[in-house]
């Protein structure tokens, strides 16, 4: 077997060398695997796959930037492409900020790989579905199990490489009653690890649960927030908050070496740890380091991409989005877990709500992290530590730092594990978060207003 990324270099080495001296460059090849098995009403009704190699080249030319990409990977498609990237390069005004190529320095070793995940069937995938479908008698089932791959090599013209490889195995499903449904979701670097029965359970569960809600006055609420909840929070932290960008333009809430969040709270950056996806670098081939964000519930670091470390007066942490304009973002986030389980931490809640997923979450003050959004797929009322009845969905208005300041977490699950949040479904960004009890929550509505 070849070595991890030797072809993907080798057309990377092809694309620099058709670039020349005409300008600086920065390439990165990626070979893809994408596997997809959907189904509705219990029924498995598509499946599809596809293998793909993309080029994506960054020409700079006296500080002029473009970028271009192309799956043309002959020699005529990757002349095509260093020609028109350069040629579009040199057209652009110039950037103040470029900061310059990236030099060869450490190479990051991480490898989120499953081999079976890569060769996995749709029988496979099958398999999960049939396992979930069956764990939920007299619901309905939807939703999807993939499973993707990638292997990636990046390079640039003074003289940096890396390559990178990784599988995600994801099964994302509703079980559904006439009126409600209940959500069981799960995500591994391997499909063999994805358990389409206990998913199903807790899915039926949930929608079963859910059939028959009451309405319940808007108002402040404990809350006790499952992890996709969770999750969905660490996106906008992490697009708007520790993105050293928005910090330097003013628009972070951030403020370092503040006990900005409670003192049970530590969130960090770790691409490297064994329960987490992806590769290992960002796309300016930056290894994504180890990055301690809060600590103690005082706010210790931002992330950095190589443009907003200039500015700084300091160095990337591996953080480059892939868009200069909206600035760095610390991804494979953990949120350090606790020691109660979920049963203890509704236990405690006198009057509150147990809220199972969080969707359509939109900014209304960016620096504030105060958003809107609306609660899904399984709400329910604690009353004396027992959930007691479905509620109906709520619309909720809140600042995500707000809720988890001083002495606003009042416990945090044993329960630690993968999950995507609201933008990370639309992103692939995941985190490690457990189950959250939190002071209060302001719902501020019904689903409808």
């Amino acid at each position: 077997m070849s070595p991890v990324g030797e072809r993907e270099l080798e057309i990377c080495n092809r694309v620099l060398a058709s670039v020349g001296d005409r300008a600086e460059a920065i390439v990165q090849v990626s070979t893809g695997r994408h596997a997809l098995t959907r189904f509705a009403n219990s029924f498995i009704h598509q499946n599809v796959a596809e293998d793909s190699t993309e080029v994506s080249l960054t020409a700079v030319v006296q500080g002029r930037l473009a970028t271009a990409s192309s799956t043309d990977t002959s020699d005529r498609g990757i002349g095509r492409l260093a020609e028109g990237t350069v040629t579009a390069a040199g057209l652009r005004p110039p950037d103040p900020h470029w900061p310059g190529l990236a030099a060869p320095g450490e190479t990051a070793e991480v490898d989120h790989w499953d081999q079976a995940t890569w060769a996995a069937s749709p029988v496979e995938r099958a398999a999960v579905v049939r396992a979930f479908v069956d764990a939920g008698p007299g619901t309905g089932a939807a939703g999807f199990c993939s499973t993707d791959a990638v292997i990636t090599g990046l390079a640039n013209s003074a003289g940096l490489s890396q390559t990178g490889r990784a599988t995600v195995a994801q099964l994302d499903a509703l079980a559904r009653t006439g009126t409600s449904d209940g959500l069981g979701a799960e995500m591994s670097r391997s499909l063999g690890d994805l358990d389409g029965g206990r998913a199903g359970a807790t899915a039926a569960q949930k929608a079963r649960a859910s059939a028959d809600p009451v309405e319940l006055d808007p108002g402040h609420y404990e809350v006790v927030l499952e992890p996709a909840c969770v999750a969905s929070m660490l996106d906008f932290l992490a697009r708007a908050g520790f993105n050293a960008k928005a910090h330097a333009e003013g628009q972070s809430f951030v403020h370092l070496g503040e006990a900005q969040f409670d003192a049970s709270v530590n969130l960090w950056s770790d691409a490297s740890d064994p329960r987490t996806l992806g590769v290992g670098f960002d796309g300016e081939g930056t290894p994504r380091r180890r990055l301690d964000l809060v600590r103690d519930g005082v706010t210790v670091a931002l992330a950095h991409d190589r443009r907003s470390a200039a500015q700084a007066g300091t160095r990337s942490t591996g953080h480059f989005s892939g868009d200069h304009a909206a600035g760095p973002m610390p991804t494979n986030l953990f949120l350090g877990s606790g020691t109660q389980s979920v049963d203890a931490l509704v236990g405690a809640v006198e009057r509150g709500l147990l809220v199972t997923d969080f969707w359509y979450i939109r900014f209304l003050d960016p620096k504030t992290q105060v958003v809107t959004g609306l609660t899904r797929n399984g709400l329910f009322l604690i009353e004396g530590g027992r959930v007691t009845s479905a509620v109906r969905n709520l619309r909720f208005t809140q600042s995500f730092v707000g809720a988890l300041g001083p002495g606003r977490v009042l416990g945090l699950g044993d329960d630690g594990r993968l999950a995507t949040g609201d933008l990370g479904a639309l992103y692939g960004w995941f985190h490690h978060v457990p189950t959250l009890r939190l002071a209060a929550w302001n719902f501020t509505g019904g689903a409808k207003g």
